[in-house]
């Protein structure tokens, strides 16, 4: 076979066999074989900060979905969401809105009219939610990344196929055409063989010197009114304490801007190597056909002669964390045959043959239809969405071994194929932390 030839049955060859669910079978469950009849999906909404919205203004644009509920602890994004919902649908010429809003995820869950539901929490709630919401029936489209350890994703993986659902990661680059390109270049053997990959996810104020959580220094403060912290915190440990960053008041509306910190902080979120990194090692390791896989060796900055957090995969390839076109994310990919450079709206290329015009927009990322649009349909033809939970969980896994590797301050040795770090009891014990009274993972 030709080069070109044999990576392109090569990858057809991983997409095929990485996830046995793909399409559901016989076996699905009365509620999925009550879903793939519908005519307009009922969806629920899960959390109902910012990035809801964004995914809000999307989804509730659709002739085939109907937005019905939403859940959030916090009473002033239970009143904004239902303000929203009902504005829309009067725009729309509807005289009479009905739109339910809960302060217990449950209460929305036990519904039996919602057929899928998007959940936006925090980090630390995604594993807990998605289970559950599992269990009572319903699709899925969760915001990357998909947990906040490693062990949550690996419980999550068995409850979406036990109870053949549908879930989509928010993983919008995976829809959106200057990724594509670069993908379906590295995947085809138009760079050639692939020797090295730079992603960059950004730094920020809280942790100027690396994408790591930082430990929270945060002064406490006392809750708001209309703000059920207990629910908030879910299965963390009642030592986590609020602070108004965490989820900040929305009102005056400029405060709207603001994005939770809570996934700045150790405990309660994963950096930046979590925010961002779900978004570009997914992109990278989608480039090397390793969905579903991971590296071998991750390495941290700082450690012996490297520099830079340094990723090791089994055919060679290194994958480095560090910026490459100045303060911006993304992701360069260097092969024999020369480089791309890809990031939101931009793309890049060392020959003209491998370039692309990337279409101008003034629609903000997350609002964009068409990774939405995937999700529901497949929950309607139910086949599994082109970012399936096996994709979101190894992505998210590399920005976790990421940080353990930091952490500890040393390399780590990890087995992508059991999902196991190699004779290494300290990391083992960094893939997930004790959840308090009331919470688990039963599956």
């Amino acid at each position: 076979m030709q080069r070109r030839d044999f990576l392109k049955a090569s990858a057809l060859g991983v997409a095929g066999t990485m996830v046995p669910g793909t399409i559901l079978s016989a076996a699905t469950p009365k509620a999925a074989k009550k879903t793939s009849a519908l005519a307009k999906v009922n969806l629920g909404f899960i959390g109902l900060g910012q990035q809801a919205m964004y995914l809000l203004n999307g989804f509730i644009s659709m002739d085939d979905v109907r937005v019905v509920a939403g859940c959030d602890v916090y009473d002033i994004k239970r009143d904004r969401f239902v303000r929203r919902v009902t504005d829309y649908y009067k725009g729309k010429g509807e005289k009479k809105v009905k739109v339910d809003v809960y302060e217990d995820y449950n209460d929305l869950l036990a519904r039996p009219d919602i057929d899928a539901v998007v959940i936006a929490t925090p980090d630390h709630q995604h594993a807990v939610i998605a289970i559950a919401a599992c269990k009572a029936g319903k699709d899925i489209y969760l915001e990357k990344p998909v947990t906040l350890t490693i062990y949550e994703g690996q419980q999550l993986v068995k409850a979406v196929r036990k109870y053949n659902r549908i879930l989509q990661v928010g993983s919008q680059q995976r829809s959106s055409d200057e990724f594509i390109h670069a993908a379906t270049l590295a995947r085809e053997g138009e760079l050639g063989t692939i020797r090295k990959i730079k992603v960059y996810v950004g730094r920020n104020a809280v942790n100027p010197d690396s994408p790591a959580p930082a430990p929270c220094n945060l002064p406490k403060e006392a809750v708001p009114a209309g703000l059920n912290w207990d629910k908030w915190l879910g299965p963390l440990p009642e030592s986590v304490y609020y602070h108004n960053s965490f989820d900040p008041i929305i009102t005056p509306e400029e405060n709207e801007k603001l994005w939770g910190a809570w996934r700045w902080y150790k405990v309660t979120g994963g950096g930046l190597m979590t925010d961002w990194g779900a978004h570009m090692f997914d992109v990278a390791q989608w480039a090397i056909g390793k969905d579903g896989s991971g590296p071998v060796e991750v390495i941290p900055p700082g450690y012996s002669y490297y520099d830079h957090l340094t990723y090791r995969y089994d055919n060679g390839i290194i994958v480095s964390e560090e910026p490459f076109d100045g303060k911006r994310q993304g992701v360069q990919i260097y092969g024999d045959d020369g480089w791309i450079k890809v990031s939101r709206g931009r793309f890049a290329a060392s020959d003209p043959k491998f370039d692309m015009k990337v279409a101008d927009t003034d629609v903000p990322f997350e609002t964009k239809v068409g990774h939405h649009r995937k999700f529901i349909d497949a929950v309607l033809s139910r086949n599994d969405p082109n970012v399936p939970v096996e994709v979101g969980h190894s992505s998210c896994t590399v920005c976790n071994l990421g940080n353990i590797a930091m952490e500890l301050g040393r390399p780590v040795v990890w087995n992508p194929i059991v999902q196991k770090f190699m004779h290494d009891e300290e990391a083992t014990k960094l893939m997930h932390y004790e959840y308090r009274k009331g919470y688990s993972l039963d599956v």
